[in-house]
């Protein structure tokens, strides 16, 4: 009877599991792209509760529509007035309307009593986001009250001061967990690699012992690990745009806080964060076995 020799494939050099290595740098990938979505989203939020400082600017009686008129435009060539589709935030409200809207609010029409109206026309001024420090308000607030036709600029100063403060504080906590997460994300990948090089080690010693360069033992390693750190920035991008499009559909107020220009960078972080963790990640791994003398890789 004849003996049927069974077939034995060859290992390759380079040639370790594949899918593991992917499926883990990816999920690790993921993991960092969720936290820079929130990172993304919350400075946007930052942003826009920045945006919704207003001053209100009190008038001289008595000042002509020509000086109104003159006042606004002061107002919106100021460069810490908000733009919004290249309209200055500038809203006048007269005397009138600020009387109005107190009766709305409180139900009492001091006009009754009093026989006047003792409010001031005033304009409503956005301040930009870039402005919205407790140093630069208050030296907005100088300026605008040595403008001829001003009467008085105010504004909440302790809420402001209290909004800055608290979006400081998110700032630096956010900044610290995501400094943590990256370099946990590094050394798992990094171990993740190990791993998958250590069934590697013998056939490494094996060309080295045939007299195979450093370079030539190296090299299809570092191919495979980089592309497997891009495959693995595109997949964990991938996932990141369903999860980013499934979460708007799901809560619409979350479309006021998307920022696709930032979203977009992210995603081709991953993409180069994946490369460069997996070549330098194996560079280290491959050079570790080179130097191993044959009692340590047992």
């Amino acid at each position: 009877m004849a003996t049927k020799l069974k077939h034995v494939k060859k290992k390759k050099l380079g040639n370790y599991p594949h899918l593991m290595v992917v499926f883990s740098i990816t999920l690790a990938l993921f993991v960092i792209g969720v936290f820079g979505l929130l990172l993304i989203h919350a400075e946007k939020l930052s942003e826009k509760v920045k945006e919704s400082i207003e001053m209100q600017v009190y008038l001289d009686r008595n000042l002509t529509e020509v000086q109104l008129v003159r006042l606004k435009k002061t107002f919106a060539a100021k460069e810490y007035i908000a733009f919004k589709s290249d309209t200055a935030q500038v809203r006048y409200v007269s005397k009138e309307e600020g009387a109005k809207a107190f009766l709305d609010e409180t139900g009492e029409d001091f006009m009754t009593f009093l026989g006047e109206n003792p409010l001031r026309d005033a304009y409503v001024l956005r301040i930009d986001a870039d402005h919205s420090s407790s140093a630069m308000l208050k030296s907005i607030k100088v300026d605008l009250e040595e403008i001829d036709g001003v009467y008085e600029v105010q504004y909440v100063e302790s809420l402001i001061e209290s909004i800055n403060q608290n979006i400081q504080k998110i700032s630096f906590i956010l900044i610290g967990f995501a400094a943590i997460l990256v370099l946990v994300v590094i050394i798992l990948i990094n171990n993740t690699i190990k791993l998958a090089l250590y069934s590697q080690r013998f056939l490494i010693r094996s060309m080295q012992l045939v007299g195979a360069t450093s370079i030539f033992i190296q090299r299809p390693f570092l191919n495979r690990a980089a592309w497997q750190g891009i495959m693995s920035g595109v997949l964990a991008s991938a996932l990141l745009f369903g999860l980013m499009h499934y979460a708007y559909s799901e809560i619409t107020e979350l479309q006021l806080l998307r920022n696709d220009e930032q979203t977009y960078i992210l995603m081709a972080a991953l993409v180069v964060l994946g490369l460069i963790i997996g070549f330098m990640s194996s560079y280290r791994a491959v050079r570790k076995y080179l130097r191993m003398s044959l009692d340590e890789l047992y």
